[in-house]
């Protein structure tokens, strides 16, 4: 009876760690997945905004972990990609078309 009784006070903990891992854990890690992927998919037009609440266009994309924003005429910032909190507009992929 003593073994068991351990185990079952060992379930409430289980259970906390359980509802914590799905309510908590496992939605911040989904969130850091997609910002990741949008910081990757970066190119040059973006139109993007940084944590610091700067909106501008990626006008050049640098190093592993640098970009370059124009956030008005002939006003260039570098930004570290990171920090860059949301793409405002997607530029198209360019096509490459045969030339006949």
């Amino acid at each position: 009876m003593e073994g068991g009784s351990a185990f079952a006070q060992f379930i409430p903990l289980i259970l906390i760690f359980a509802i914590m891992y799905f309510l908590l854990i496992r939605p911040q890690q989904r969130k850091l997945k997609a910002h990741r992927a949008m910081v990757e998919n970066l190119r040059r037009g973006d139109q993007v905004v940084t944590q610091g609440g700067l909106i501008g266009k990626v006008s050049k994309v640098k190093d592993d972990d640098e970009i370059e924003v124009e956030v008005a005429a002939n006003i260039k910032v570098r930004v570290v990609k990171s920090t860059i909190a949301q793409v405002v507009s997607k530029t198209e992929p360019a096509v490459d078309t045969p030339k006949a």
